[in-house]
């Protein structure tokens, strides 16, 4: 496996990302290792929650949320995916598959940092990922907080949108990561928050993950990853892990998974908010309001039958 290391200097003034960077080496039997990166907010001693983002972002995503968390006296730690962010980076788009992505978050997550009774959020990519880790390592997850995600099978079809989505990051010959991520929120992002999202990537041979992340998402029985997903499910679905469904109101692309999440064992019961007026990155359109119900989901979530739909 060809690794790539984005360089230092072109994550300097990131706007309002001070946050300091932390770096993991993972053991891979392909390459030996790889770094991860990951930045942190709050008390060393606090309730460890996990921030996973999705395609096409980085840490980054989550800038609105650390504070919030970190007022709430949690751990908050933000890890940037293999192929994205301050994390080595693939070159070859073969070398990136589903397991292999779950295997290096957990090595991550439970070895390097030692985490247990770790909430996880996860959105898009992020939740596909945390999802599966939470199924696979019950006993050391308190909770998670899926946010326009959930665990496609293959059985059902993704939208019309999704496939658009697909066919254009594998096909552009440059792929303009700041256009796709303005594309999925309705905040207008600013030129340095364009920049920030472009950094991770100084050209096209940086963008393998990119690149691979959709066509690793399960779109057919027989998927590579759709046995294992299917056990997820079926282990989420028994299992007393509280899920609690953060979706937006404006994601064409997830929607269709916010049911499917609600009827997973752990969600039977909580008050599932609905974040309004928020696109597919709801982080960037409403990040102080997610933080906000994270926090409240950490300190107990509520037991309760409404919902606030």
């Amino acid at each position: 496996m060809r690794l790539l290391r984005t360089p230092d200097d072109r994550f300097t003034d990131l706007p309002d990302f001070d946050f300091p960077v932390f770096y993991a080496d993972l053991e891979d039997p392909a390459c030996g290792i790889v770094r991860m990166a990951y930045v942190e907010a709050g008390p060393p001693d606090g309730p460890p929650v996990l921030l996973l983002h999705g395609e096409p972002t980085w840490s980054f995503l989550y800038r609105k949320l650390l504070p919030v968390l970190a007022d709430a006296g949690l751990r908050a730690i933000a890890p940037d995916l293999v192929g994205f962010g301050r994390s080595d980076k693939p070159v070859d788009i073969v070398d990136h598959s589903y397991a292999r992505h779950v295997e290096w978050v957990r090595s991550l997550v439970f070895d390097a940092l030692d985490l247990r009774q770790v909430t996880i959020v996860g959105q898009d990519w992020g939740g596909l990922i945390g999802l599966r880790l939470a199924a696979e390592n019950l006993r050391l997850v308190s909770g998670v907080v899926a946010a326009n995600t959930g665990l496609p099978t293959g059985d059902h079809d993704m939208p019309a949108e999704w496939h658009a989505f697909r066919k254009a990051m594998e096909t552009a010959p440059i792929m303009d990561i700041a256009r796709f991520v303005q594309a999925g929120t309705r905040t207008k992002l600013t030129e340095a928050e364009r920049a920030a999202y472009d950094a991770p990537f100084p050209n096209e041979m940086y963008k393998a993950g990119p690149r691979a992340m959709p066509g690793l998402v399960p779109t057919t029985p027989d998927d590579p990853a759709s046995a294992a997903n299917r056990l997820a499910v079926a282990t989420l679905a028994t299992a007393d892990l509280p899920i609690l469904s953060a979706f937006s109101d404006g994601d064409p692309i997830t929607a269709g998974w916010e049911p499917e999440v609600r009827k997973l064992g752990g969600a039977a019961g909580l008050d599932h908010p609905t974040i309004r007026d928020a696109g597919h990155f709801l982080q960037e359109d409403a990040g102080e309001e997610l933080g906000r119900v994270v926090a409240a989901f950490v300190a107990g979530p509520a037991t309760t039958l409404g919902s606030r739909d």
